[in-house]
């Protein structure tokens, strides 16, 4: 009995801090629940088809407009990440919440990353059923050919 009396002690000293978390858990799964599927729907079906990636809206901005929308992008790509990281143990859609947050961030190497954990299977799968919820086309991971082999395209 020595050990539930501890353990009944500890809860009732860190009550605010089990709420907060309580609440900062329920915010993260009702978030993830509203935009993981939006942000899914938004990626054009053939981004991952492409053997680089493709040009940002903000490139052809101003130097300082472009930077701006760079940082804020990273920074909701770090906090979608951070929240996936944070699903594992909470309730919500971990795993796909942590594909979204790497798709939003900004680093070398990252358009081959995406394209390697695009093609695990579960992924795809989940992506493409809520891609479907949606009525949106299937995302695409191989390029399409454009003529059969040995014809003049």
């Amino acid at each position: 009995m020595h050990l539930i009396d501890q353990l009944q002690t500890l809860l009732s000293e860190h009550r605010d801090a089990l709420r907060y978390s309580a609440i900062f858990s329920g915010m993260i799964f009702v978030g993830s629940l509203l935009l993981v599927p939006y942000l899914v729907v938004r990626i054009p079906d053939d981004y991952f088809a492409k053997p680089r990636r493709p040009k940002t809206p903000f490139a052809d901005r101003h130097p300082l407009l472009r930077m701006a929308g760079l940082i804020v992008k990273n920074l909701i790509g770090v906090l979608v990440l951070l929240s996936g990281v944070a699903m594992l143990i909470l309730p919500g859609q971990g795993l796909l919440t942590m594909v979204i947050g790497i798709l939003l961030l900004d680093f070398p190497g990252k358009h081959q990353l995406e394209r390697r954990i695009i093609r695990i299977q579960p992924v795809i799968s989940s992506i493409n059923w809520l891609r479907s919820k949606a009525n949106a086309p299937p995302l695409t991971t191989e390029r399409p050919s454009h003529g059969m082999k040995g014809s003049d395209d």
